[in-house]
């Protein structure tokens, strides 16, 4: 992958990466040092790539016709979702819901975990629509999910549980 470093003085802070014309251009303040860039370009070069990922991924992973049939199957078709798809800034979670305006996010690293974790990761947040808090009534509408306590069980072996 060609990478074309662009340092500006006009830059203060912000550091952006773009593909452009078959190469990385990674735009960054003239007044950081060469150990300072290598490690930005890095960095930025890792995001760009891990954002794209998730892109092709929602393109292509069903997430919506998971979403429509678990509604379906445990909650009775009743919950409404403005947008369902992976990202890759989630390091620290699985999944998050904004119940407000209906939006849920999965991370990208579920996209390679088992179908059924997949789906559990997907009724927990779709939950959430109904359910904002991790109450008992939360939890007792997630483990509708028939493999739930084996899915938080694989969630917990990888580290992390939502």
């Amino acid at each position: 992958m060609k990478i074309e470093v662009v340092r500006s003085p006009r830059r203060r802070k912000t550091i952006t990466a773009e593909h452009r014309e078959g190469r990385v251009v990674v735009r960054l303040p003239a007044g950081l040092s060469r150990t300072e860039e290598r490690q930005w370009v890095h960095r930025m070069v890792t995001r760009l790539t891990e954002r794209e990922q998730a892109e092709r991924l929602s393109a292509r992973r069903g997430l919506q016709a998971t979403a429509d049939r678990l509604n379906r199957e445990h909650f009775g078709g009743r919950l409404r979702w403005s947008s369902i798809r992976f990202v890759s800034n989630q390091r620290d979670r699985y999944g998050s819901c904004t119940p407000e305006d209906g939006s849920i996010r999965i991370s990208h690293r579920v996209a390679d975990y088992p179908a059924w974790v997949r789906e559990y990761v997907v009724m927990h947040e779709l939950a959430h629509l109904e359910v904002p808090s991790h109450s008992p009534r939360f939890w007792r509408l997630v483990d509708r999910y028939p493999l739930a306590e084996r899915a938080r069980g694989f969630l917990i072996a990888k580290g992390l549980e939502d």
